[in-house]
């Protein structure tokens, strides 16, 4: 007769062997953490004011939990960071091929980018914000950013100070660089990339309206890009050519007087852009340096503030989101150079969506929304009411971003008066292709003085 219990006895031996094999993982795990703990307060007993600190209550227990949960916010977000890069890297595998093949991305909204529409982004925006700006511990500091420089491809030798003096994500994110790490093109005739990035678009304004291609099969206007009060350099259709000629012949400061007098000008649907009206959008991927330098002397006589949405900017989103960069919180300084009309619009993006003007430090960007349509005009400074506005000089540093973001460039520049189509060696012209990288201070395009 067959003993009944020996299957218990086999369940039970099995079971123990799951206690043991947890048990023993479990000190395992405890272990570790133990040993990253102490390392942190060793280092910080060893560093200037870390371990002396006065009092029985220094080295209380409730201090240490403390202070190891900010490593435990740290590491989640460069968790985070790793697995939404990892994606990236998948997409931008398969967007390579497309256009290896030569697939040409149309635009497509979808399911994804009506969803982003209902979000809370600029509320979504301010929390990431504030964690990203959570004090690292010094011992940690360059193992998060060195981690940070693998996953986004930034050049660390290029950061100004020691990557241990940088206190959080945000403050190596917006790090200066070297000097002379970005040389400015000293040609006069030429103007120069306001950021390091890479081109999505250019080329020369023309047609109704001034429209901008987002992506093959959508536009978005200048005009509202700008903003409705803007000066943009536009003559109705239907002006004969000796019309056109006299208003781009008048000076920087008459015509802005003229442009300033002169508002439905500039509001007539029918408008068409001044001829020598370019433009260039440049996209800064998140391991670029995210400074905002001057691409020209220039004059910025007006700044607006569009509190907008805060959409992500990368690919796909300009694939699937409509008039992405007029949707979107921007800040847009507008104003003159020796060729006529220049304008800079810094468009923000999710997570955090600050943007920071050195000009102007009281601005403050991505702040809880007071107004109740969007559609309501954006604010507005003017810098100097007689009109000369603020210098600023060629290849200098007029801003920050605080994350991922794009730069919209459009000004005048030299055009022949030749037929159309014609290649006088006078003409401004593009040094560059789609989908170039290139960073602030190299030259965007050039011209010859007649």
């Amino acid at each position: 007769m067959k003993p009944r219990f020996s299957r218990n006895v086999n369940m039970l031996a099995h079971y123990s062997y799951l206690r043991r094999f947890h048990h023993s993982h479990r000190r395992t795990f405890s272990s570790f953490f133990n040993n990253i703990r102490s390392n942190h307060f060793a280092a910080r007993a060893s560093s200037p004011g870390g371990g002396s600190g006065g009092g029985a209550g220094g080295g209380t227990g409730d201090s240490k939990g403390n202070a190891f949960l900010l490593p435990g916010a740290t590491i989640a977000t460069i968790l985070m960071l790793g697995a939404l890069h990892a994606r990236r890297l998948y997409e931008d595998k398969k967007l390579e091929e497309k256009r290896e093949r030569g697939i040409e991305l149309e635009f497509h909204p979808d399911v994804k980018a009506s969803f982003l529409g209902i979000l809370p982004l600029r509320s979504i925006s301010r929390a990431w914000g504030s964690l990203m700006s959570l004090e690292i511990p010094v011992w940690m500091r360059p193992y998060a950013y060195k981690a940070w420089a693998r996953a986004f491809h930034s050049n660390l030798e290029e950061a100004a100070l020691p990557l241990e003096e940088y206190a959080s994500l945000r403050d190596f994110f917006v790090r200066s660089l070297k000097e002379g790490r970005r040389p400015i093109d000293p040609d006069p005739c030429c103007l120069v990339s306001p950021v390091d990035g890479t081109v999505l678009r250019f080329g020369e304004l023309k047609g109704s309206r001034g429209m901008i291609e987002q992506v093959k099969g959508h536009s978005y206007s200048v005009p509202a890009l700008l903003g409705n009060n803007s000066v943009l350099p536009m003559v109705p259709e239907g002006s004969n050519e000796s019309e056109e000629e006299s208003v781009g012949d008048k000076s920087d400061e008459s015509w802005w007087t003229v442009s300033l007098a002169s508002p439905k000008l500039r509001e007539n649907i029918s408008a068409s852009p001044m001829k020598g009206l370019y433009y260039c959008v440049i996209y800064l991927r998140p391991g670029d340096c995210h400074r905002i330098h001057s691409p020209a002397d220039w004059n910025a006589l007006v700044r607006r503030h569009f509190a907008g949405r805060l959409f992500p900017v990368n690919e796909r989103a300009t694939r699937t989101i409509r008039n992405l960069y007029v949707e979107n919180e921007r800040v847009v300084l507008e104003g003159v150079w020796k060729q006529g009309f220049m304008a800079l619009a810094a468009v923000g993006a999710a997570n955090i969506g600050s943007i920071e003007l050195f000009i102007e430090p009281e601005l403050r960007t991505n702040k809880p929304k007071k107004k109740l349509f969007p559609t309501e005009p954006p604010e507005e400074r003017v810098y100097d009411p007689e009109g000369h506005g603020l210098k600023l000089e060629k290849g200098k540093e007029v801003g920050v971003f605080n994350m991922g973001s794009t730069v919209v460039l459009v000004f005048q520049a030299p055009t022949a008066n030749s037929p159309e189509g014609s290649n006088s060696s006078s003409n401004f012209r593009f040094c560059l292709k789609q989908g170039d990288r290139v960073r602030a201070g190299q030259a965007l395009g050039r011209w010859k003085e007649e």
